[in-house]
């Protein structure tokens, strides 16, 4: 197989959305923080939503973005939470996948963390191949041709290869 093609893990982002500052922010940092190692980063409203006392700049959320090896070792453990199976809406088209977890309390390698309570997170995983980096670059920075992206049909095979995981069934009759 030519080295060009080969998919790996760039990043997983683990976030969790409050809706306003307080306690149950300060709770999520904590629950980030012994799922990650690393410390977080807010994330900010952009807009004004009045009906939902919102203001720009207001903090609403954590998140903390993992790379490397230690990243797919988390994932390895996020995904056991799932049993290993995700729908096949989980997949997009630029070959990336992302799934919810609703109680931490299923990742196999946390225990119960009395000042956190329960709480879920939502995990995005982000796929690359060599060459990406010319995307983002700061010189002569090009766009990706079509035949170097990555499908959402080869997403799904580099996930059921590498981490073994399955595609629901319930999601493959309804189409």
């Amino acid at each position: 197989m030519n080295k060009m093609k080969e998919i790996r893990v760039e990043k997983i982002t683990l976030n969790i959305g409050v809706g306003k500052p307080g306690k149950d922010l300060e709770k999520a940092k904590i629950l980030l923080e012994k799922i990650s190692g690393m410390k977080t980063s807010e994330t900010l409203t952009k807009k004004r939503i009045p009906g939902w006392s919102l203001r720009p700049n207001l903090v609403i959320g954590c998140k903390v973005t993992i790379r490397g090896k230690k990243g797919e070792e988390i994932l390895g453990s996020l995904l056991d939470a799932k049993d290993k199976e995700l729908k096949l809406k989980a997949f997009d088209n630029q070959g990336n996948f992302a799934f919810g977890i609703h109680e931490y309390l299923d990742i196999p390698t946390l225990d119960y963390i009395p000042e956190v309570g329960i709480r879920g997170l939502e995990v995005a995983v982000t796929l690359v191949r060599p060459g990406y980096r010319i995307k983002y670059r700061t010189l002569r920075t090009k766009k990706i041709p079509a035949r170097h992206k990555i499908s959402k049909e080869e997403a799904i095979k580099f996930a059921k290869e590498k981490f073994k995981i399955t595609i629901a069934e319930e999601e493959m009759e309804e189409e």
